[in-house]
């Protein structure tokens, strides 16, 4: 629904309003919503009212609000302003530039796996087919991106990019944990060349050593098919949010479900992959034994 703004009220005298920002999971409103809670935050951490914000940006409070609870989008003039107000350097801009960038560099049907992801506490991942984006290198990224049908080498340079971005949850103080497992054919998948698959194994077994990273192999020799249709990822919310999970498939309609029977089978069945994967100890080895295998 198109929204149409009314006058803009006075921020001296238009009363304060603190609404919590509402998590839409709209796909075209990605952006907007995350950048209105991280304008919030960061207003919130900067000790700034709304109506103190307001007066030193020329703003209405009604206009930040709307902002902060991503009814509104946000423009890169009014960022570079509030991250003056607020002493942020160029944060709140770089901010927007990374997420229309992910925005317009990332397929339709993930835009809304996008909103979740950022906020998970936890990840329990599931991948039979090839390493996880958030554990890739940008090579391996690279060779992935650039077989898709009629990408131009500057397309893939954008999509790899974009992808390199989602990492950055990875680097914060407190970054998700990730529960994951991976199929052993993984190690041996031949994605590009034998430079590119031992940067990309001895990046995962670098990781591995992370505390928020437990990582284990599930074996060929465990013969689990349970997983072999598709990855998955389940990622746990924060507070008293239900888990929401993430399902690859070929279609290019909506691959996130928060149906509480559909998180609970898939819950399920990563327990039973997990019960025949190898410990994170012996997964280590194993990864060890393939950057071998790739090197001679």
């Amino acid at each position: 629904m198109r929204i149409i703004p009314g006058p803009e009220p006075d921020p001296e005298t238009e009363p304060e309003t603190e609404s919590e920002p509402d998590f839409d999971t709209d796909s075209h409103e990605s952006t907007r919503v995350q950048f209105g809670r991280e304008l919030r935050k960061y207003r919130i951490l900067s000790g700034f009212t709304q109506r103190r914000l307001c007066i030193a940006v020329s703003l209405a409070v009604s206009h930040l609000s709307m902002l902060e609870n991503g009814h509104r989008a946000p423009t890169r003039k009014l960022a570079q302003q509030m991250d003056e107000a607020l002493g942020l350097g160029t944060t709140l801009v770089d901010l927007l530039d990374r997420l229309d960038r992910m925005a317009t560099q990332v397929p339709r049907w993930f835009r809304s796996w996008l909103e979740f992801e950022p906020q998970s506490i936890s990840q329990r991942i599931w991948e039979p087919l090839m390493v996880p984006g958030l554990l890739q290198t940008e090579q391996y990224a690279e060779a992935i991106l650039s077989h898709s049908p009629g990408t131009t080498p500057e397309q893939v340079r954008k999509n790899v990019a974009a992808r390199m971005d989602r990492k950055n949850i990875l680097h914060r103080p407190d970054p998700p944990m990730l529960w994951t497992i991976l199929d052993e054919g993984i190690l041996h998948r031949p994605i590009a060349d034998p430079e590119v698959m031992r940067g990309q194994l001895r990046y995962l077994l670098e990781m591995s050593e992370s505390p928020w990273l437990s990582l284990q192999m599930l074996p060929h020799t465990a013969r689990n098919v349970l997983g072999l249709l598709g990855g998955f990822t389940i990622a746990d919310m924060p507070g008293s949010a239900p888990p929401v999970a993430y399902i690859d498939s070929q279609s290019t309609g909506d691959r996130v479900s928060e149906r509480a029977e559909e998180i609970k089978r898939l819950e399920f069945l990563y327990d039973l992959i997990r019960a025949d994967a190898l410990s994170r100890s012996d997964s280590r080895d194993m990864i060890k034994e393939a950057i071998q295998r790739w090197t001679t």
